[in-house]
């Protein structure tokens, strides 16, 4: 039955939803975790150990970690807060101060019961186990940790014997039959109490888990003996002993053996990863292997996955009736990479029904928050790949998902819990684990089938393109496990805007454009879906003059030296009236201004005309329902000029949803009888229109002068260079002037100067003044991205200085003081001499893009040059 036992790419569409459902609303019994910190105790403990079992000095290095830096991006995204550890912080406080029960249940949301191990040092500081009853469907449970109960049986001895006279070797002889007596009072009345579920042994933690085949009652002795007899000098808090630790070990599975029920309550063990108190030689589960034979009628639960020692604890569940494996803990304290791996190793020889996962949740409730939503994408990538590549049938995958989070602890513990899919589905999206098919279905819930998929790119000469599939034929392609990648010919990066064809480029050879379905979009007119996509060598390999290429290996670049960034664009546009044309060839009869009364910056009266203030609101509305968020929408100063400002995002997506953003601007433009250009210089006579690029750095120290200063100075010495990507047409360099607003002509930066290239605003958040409309977004990003990377990965100086006016006005004094030495080019052949000169920011993008690039925008101006200003301007307006 090839639901049950797999076969290769047998899956449908619907049963891979079927998995990822399961995996999203089966409910989660918790088998192990600890409790919650007191809301007044939260302070005492830091925040950023939610990641790290680091402690001391050492925690602070957490912050360059690959888990930590997950943790931001996911608390950031359901916190709704900036991408960055101090932004996190600051949020997470402030639900603390506002709503900390409902942030409590948001974070526990999905979980069945909690059996908790409420021995965790500084236990006064947390919640009681039923306080956590609050937020979950049914009842937790205590687990018992057993050193915890022997430490404080030894505590209370000493203490008694310590405040007698000179206790004889004869009553410290009794105390430790005592001891004895007391622990197994302890285990026995845990044994009948219903709201104890198992215990836990960090045995691991103290002295290894190199338990002694048989107890040395006599070692043991003696090491009590010593304890007692030198109570009053000792700090005594744990048993450290090892006979004595192996005692306890032993006497409590005994008392599990030998007890009447036959519901045997499991013994737990920590197993590996865990702070620096342990000794990760002896943390191998492998050294259990004598204690798990000598008591083959106890469960016993290798917490951990083991980590690193994973394959040894799915071997020893494997082979051994009465051993289980648990997989929590890793979550969140490894990498994505790392947990997926672990899921694998475990499943490599393990039965599922042998697996338990859990939390480890402890002290915050962000722990379990992030547990939770990383199993679940581990789970999803990791059982679909094997669902779809036939390892593993997907009823079969159905099973291991309830066995893993719910059933397998149910029966193990004896919870008699019945399973009830959880009522919503989780907020987590699919990431970039899920396949194409499973993306556009998602996509597409609840929604309309379109009519057209689009395919788009953006060319040298920033002329968005794209090929158009029907949608019918499309999804057949994607059912029929057929890669959705199209054939274009090598000659697209030797085209200029009107198909001419430069020398030395032929139509020989094939690239193939690969669609990037996490870019999906509605639109941008009705019946059609879009999204953009890269070019790639039929080998599968980038293609050096893809410009989307470009910006995706400026990115990882950044991540490679631990740099991520936001960025966010304005659209400065201008809405021109549409006539008919008198004869053909008149292009620059096409448009006009409209007719307004005294437009200007900032002024309220543009929306006095009817047909204008419903085509600004038509185009935020469709924004907003394809889910691109407007912040702000104003009137800018020439007539009819407007700026449209898009939110920060992460630089791929962010050109996307400006390039998007822009199409459907020009749709319901042109459907409500409008033209809408990005031309740097439609009227001759009125201010120019720009697309100013805010940028920051989202990564943990982003925001230290140390990090920024270097990025920015790393842009600052290139610049001349990446202006031939930023200002790359002649009409760009009709808007570039001084005292204008435009970012000036000088190769400098300002705090809150709209006067210079580089305005700063606060810590990393700087706005790109040098860039309009007509540059293709993926290269410039790309370059200043790739400048400013080099320029934090060779902590570049920043040797400008704050220039607080205009910079045209500095005097030559004034300017050698603050090192503002260069200006920028005033032409695009100067800025593409820049760019060849400088060989620094050649070797980030590479020679054969830099040569081609510099080639084919050679070949637009001589085509360009040959117009008349007024031809030159009426081309473009059509065209931008």
């Amino acid at each position: 039955m090839t639901s049950w036992v797999g076969t290769r790419s047998s899956a449908t569409l619907s049963q891979i939803d079927s998995v990822v459902r399961a995996i999203r609303r089966t409910p989660i019994i918790d088998h192990h975790a600890h409790p919650l910190l007191k809301l007044e105790s939260q302070g005492k403990i830091p925040l950023i150990s939610i990641t790290t079992e680091a402690g001391g000095d050492a925690i602070h290095a957490a912050t360059t970690s690959l888990p930590h830096l997950r943790a931001v991006r996911q608390l950031a995204k359901v916190l709704k807060c900036g991408y960055t550890w101090e932004s996190v912080v600051a949020a997470i406080e402030q639900k603390r101060l506002n709503s900390p029960e409902d942030w409590t249940a948001q974070c526990l949301s999905g979980i069945e019961s909690i059996l908790l191990d409420d021995g965790l040092d500084g236990e006064d500081e947390g919640e009681e186990y039923t306080w956590h009853d609050d937020y979950t469907r049914s009842g937790c449970k205590r687990i018992v940790r057993i050193e915890k109960v022997a430490a404080d049986i030894i505590s209370k001895i000493g203490m008694e014997l310590d405040n007698s006279s000179h206790p004889t070797d004869d009553v410290i002889d009794e105390a430790f039959n005592q001891w004895i007596q007391q622990f197994d009072a302890h285990i026995l009345a845990a044994l009948e109490d219903p709201e104890v579920v198992g215990f836990k042994s960090v045995v691991c933690y103290r002295t290894g888990l190199d338990v002694a085949k048989t107890v040395d009652e006599d070692a043991a002795t003696t090491a009590f003996n010593e304890i007692i007899t030198n109570f009053a000098l000792l700090d005594f808090r744990r048993l450290q002993e090892k006979s004595l630790n192996d005692l306890v070990v032993h006497r409590t599975a005994m008392l599990i053996r030998d007890s009447s029920s036959r519901e045997k309550k499991p013994l737990q063990f920590h197993t590996g990863l865990g702070d620096n108190d342990i000794s990760l030689a002896k943390s191998s589960p492998s050294h259990l292997q004598d204690f798990i034979r000598a008591f083959p009628t106890v469960p016993i639960v290798l917490l951990h996955a083991g980590y690193p020692f994973t394959r040894e604890v799915g071997y020893l569940a494997s082979v051994y009736e009465n051993v289980y494996a648990d997989i929590g803990e890793v979550f969140p304290c490894v990498s994505q990479d790392g947990q997926e791996r672990i899921l694998r190793q475990i499943l490599e020889i393990c039965p599922w029904s042998k697996i338990l996962w859990s939390t480890d949740g402890h002290w915050f409730p962000e722990t379990y928050l992030l547990a939770i939503l990383q199993m679940r994408e581990a789970f999803e990538t990791v059982l679909c790949d094997y669902v779809r590549k036939g390892h593993l049938g997907w009823r079969a995958a159905l099973e291991l998902v309830q066995n893993l989070l719910f059933r397998n602890a149910n029966k193990l513990y004896h919870l008699g819990l019945e399973l009830i899919e959880l009522e919503e589905e989780s907020d987590i999206e699919l990431g970039p684990h899920a396949s194409d098919i499973e993306l556009l279905q998602a996509f597409l819930k609840d929604e309309s089938p379109p009519d057209f998929v689009r395919i788009c790119w953006n060319d040298f000469t920033a002329s968005s393109r794209m090929r158009m599939v029907p949608f019918r034929k499309f999804l057949s392609l994607l059912n029929d496990g057929k890669s959705t990648d199209i054939g274009i010919t090598k000659a697209v990066f030797g085209l200029i805007q009107n198909d001419w064809l430069m020398p030395g480029v032929s139509a020989t050879g094939e690239y193939r454009l690969h669609p990037d379905f996490s870019s999906l979009k509605r639109g941008p007119i009705e019946g059609h879906i879009s999204m953009y996509a890269e070019f790639r060598e039929k080998s599968g390999a980038r293609v050096a003059l893809c410009p989307r290429s470009l910006l995706q290996r400026a990115v990882e670049f950044g991540v490679e030296n631990h740099l991520t960034f936001l960025l966010g664009f304005e659209i400065e546009f201008m809405l021109l009236e549409r006539f008919e044309r008198n004869h053909v060839g008149a292009s620059s009869a096409r448009y006009g201004t409209l007719t307004t009364d005294g437009h200007a910056w900032s002024v309220s009266r543009y929306f006095a005309d009817p047909k204008i203030s419903k085509l600004l609101r038509d185009i935020v509305a469709e924004l907003e329902d394809m889910g691109i968020f407007v912040e702000q929408l104003h009137a800018e100063s020439a007539t009819g000029q407007f700026e449209l400002i898009l939110p920060p995002l992460p630089p791929v997506e962010a050109v996307d949803t400006l390039l998007h953003t822009r199409d459907v601007m020009s749709a319901l433009a042109t459907a409500a009888g409008f033209k809408i250009t990005l031309h740097p210089k439609p009227l001759a006579n009125a201010i120019g229109t720009a697309a100013h690029t805010h940028m920051s750095i989202s990564s943990p120290n982003g925001s230290k002068p140390e990090v920024y200063e270097s990025f920015y100075a790393g842009i600052l010495k290139h610049l001349r260079g990446i202006t031939a990507f930023t200002y790359s047409n002649p009409a760009s360099f009709e808007r570039l002037a001084d005292g204008v607003w435009a970012g000036g002509r000088w190769v400098t930066w300002g705090t809150q100067n709209r006067e210079t290239a580089l305005r700063k605003i606060e810590d990393s958040h700087w706005e790109l003044k040098s860039m309009d409309g007509m540059a293709n977004p993926y290269f410039a990003m790309g370059a200043v991205l790739l400048a400013g990377t080099h320029g934090v990965k060779n902590k570049e100086k920043m040797t400008w200085g704050d220039c607080e006016i205009d910079p045209a006005k500095l005097t030559g004094n004034d300017r050698k003081e603050l090192g503002v030495k260069e200006m920028l080019p005033a032409s695009v052949e100067e800025a593409l001499n820049a760019l060849k000169d400088d060989e620094e920011l050649v070797g980030y993008l590479s020679e054969e893009l830099v040569e081609r690039y510099v080639t084919l925008k050679g070949f637009e101006l001589g085509f360009l040059g040959e117009m008349t200003e007024d031809e030159r301007r009426g081309w473009l307006l059509e065209r931008y």
